[in-house]
């Protein structure tokens, strides 16, 4: 089930401790409401569905209006007004026919052109990016407003009275005002088709696409509440609580709700998972410290499990989709080193920011500053290895990509502090040794282990 985790909670060894209160740091625990945002966000039909809802709203309102027009000048006598309306009227009734007849196949195009662009995207770099589409602002509302015109249209013209000329005595409807936003919408639509087709071919360049990933990636990183080094001690484990429903990846807790159950029920939670795991039925998902485990209905989703990872509360994923990129293209099939080493320069973007990150597990807190919900986070070490490993083991033969990664570990080496220097040090110890290994040559040798900002320019 996506979005959705069943809990079951396992009595466990008996015996009490309270949570310590030691910390140098309160955390900040995210809001309910976020993560009921980014399920949105991942949404496709929601924008259109509510542009469609908006669509009819807006009809009723304004027929009414329209309506209400009419009857007004009827009332006044102001028949050669009427008539001056009804003649606008019906010339635009053309207009709004031919509108509503052409939209259809308009989107039908324009999203087919999407489909290919998305099928190009994915294929040359990685799946994972398609994900960018479905959660673009600008497609959904291409969509929405390509909906809600042929939408409008086909309500607009219910609202025309049969005949070449109307008796402005006897007419009981002109629709001005809808005929009015019918030909705002076609205009609004022409100018989202040019910023769409912007953003679809954005989507097949290499340079965009790692921009944007490594743009989610570091809101992603600076939206996760600030670890606590120091942990407390959270005593034995008196209970776990069980994962019930099918399996699938951990995208999200809300922490939020998962601190309030632990408040009341005067225990301390913590999450077995890392996000990004995935789940397992019958699997254990929470350890509970200090107490027995919350009843089930005070679980009720808490946890969400998908079948895809997500950036809301895991960081490292953007580091794997980039990884993810710079692999394929340094496969024998593709050999395209350039576009790894443009990986590269957002894989050190982002690990010069994490340096200086504290990356240690997370201490949520109730409001009276007691630790209710622990959380661990991928470390330092992980991040490097998730950064390196896998695209050092495919680079040894490409200059251009030992070069940037070498000028780009030692850019990290500048920043980071005495005790992250390590992970940084063994990848280049193992990059260097895997050049020597494949470069039989000295000058190529050389050559390849030389650092290079642009590899190889």
């Amino acid at each position: 089930m996506s979005g959705k985790s069943g809990l079951s909670g396992t009595s466990g060894a008996s015996g009490t401790s309270g949570p310590s209160d030691t910390s140098a740091s309160v955390p900040r625990t995210p809001r309910a409401l976020a993560s009921l945002r980014e399920r949105l966000r991942d949404a496709f039909w929601c924008a259109p569905t509510a542009g469609l809802v908006g669509a009819f709203a807006l009809w009723l309102a304004l027929s009414e209006l329209d309506t209400w027009i009419v009857a007004y000048l009827q009332k006044e006598g102001a028949y050669e007004e009427l008539g001056d309306l009804l003649t606008f009227a019906g010339d635009a009734r053309t207009i709004v026919t031919t509108v509503s007849s052409a939209m259809m196949t308009f989107i039908g195009v324009v999203f087919s052109i999407s489909l290919v662009a998305v099928q190009m995207a994915s294929g040359q770099l990685t799946p994972r990016v398609v994900r960018i589409f479905v959660r673009s602002r600008i497609n959904k509302l291409t969509l929405t407003v390509f909906l809600a015109t042929f939408a409008f249209s086909l309500l607009a013209l219910t609202s025309y009275e049969g005949g070449p000329e109307p008796d402005p005595r006897r007419v009981t409807s002109a629709p001005l005002f809808q005929s009015l936003v019918t030909l705002g919408l076609v205009g609004l639509s022409l100018l989202l088709f040019v910023a769409y087709v912007s953003s679809a071919l954005r989507l097949m360049q290499v340079g965009p696409v790692l921009d944007h990933i490594a743009r989610e990636s570091l809101r992603a990183l600076g939206r996760q509440p600030e670890g606590v080094v120091d942990e407390p001690s959270l005593g034995p484990v008196t209970a776990q609580v069980a994962h019930l429903e099918r399996a699938g990846v951990l995208r999200s807790v809300a922490v939020a709700r998962l601190v309030r159950a632990a408040r009341r029920h005067g225990v301390v939670l913590r999450l077995v998972p890392r996000t990004g795991d995935f789940l397992v039925p019958g699997t254990p998902v929470l350890a509970v410290h200090g107490g027995t485990a919350p009843p089930r209905h005070a679980l009720r989703r808490t946890v969400s499990v998908g079948v895809e990872r997500a950036l809301f509360q895991d960081p490292a994923f953007g580091l794997r989709q980039l990884s993810d990129i710079a692999l394929r293209a340094l496969s024998s099939s593709v050999n395209d080193p350039t576009t790894a080493v443009q990986c590269l320069d957002r894989i050190v973007e982002y690990l010069a920011v994490a340096v200086r990150l504290p990356l240690a597990p997370l201490h949520h807190r109730d409001r009276r500053g007691h630790v209710r919900l622990v959380q661990h986070v991928p470390g330092w070490t992980d991040l490097v290895d998730l950064a390196f490993e896998e695209i050092r083991w495919c680079a040894a033969a490409s200059p251009q990509v030992t070069r940037r990664m070498l000028a780009g570990l030692d850019d990290l080496l500048l920043l980071a502090p005495e005790e992250r220097r390590r992970p940084l040090l063994r990848h280049r110890a193992l990059l260097v040794e895997a050049v020597e290994r494949t470069v039989p040559e000295g000058a190529g040798r050389a050559f390849a282990l030389r650092p290079d900002r642009q590899g190889i320019g």
